[in-house]
C-alpha cells in the first residue's frame, strides 16, 4: 500500500477545500401565477394545482362537501 511520505495537516487540507461549497438554489417566479419555485422543476399553487414552466399539468381535485 502506498503511504504518504508526510502527513498533510489540518489546515492545509481544510485551505484546499474551502471552494466546495453547495450553491445558493435558483429561485424563479411564474410568470402566470406568481409563485416562486426553484427553477427546472415542477411546482404547486396555493390551490393544490400543479404548474412547469407557467403551464397548468395537474389540475386539484375539488373536494365535495
Amino acid at each position: 500500500m502506498a503511504h504518504p511520505k508526510s502527513r498533510i495537516s489540518k489546515q492545509r487540507k481544510h485551505k484546499r477545500r474551502t471552494h466546495k461549497k453547495a450553491a445558493m438554489p435558483h429561485v424563479a417566479t411564474c410568470a402566470a401565477t406568481g409563485e416562486k419555485h426553484l427553477q427546472h422543476r415542477a411546482y404547486y399553487d396555493l390551490d393544490g394545482n400543479m404548474y412547469y414552466r407557467g403551464k397548468l399539468l395537474i389540475k386539484a381535485q375539488e373536494e365535495e362537501l
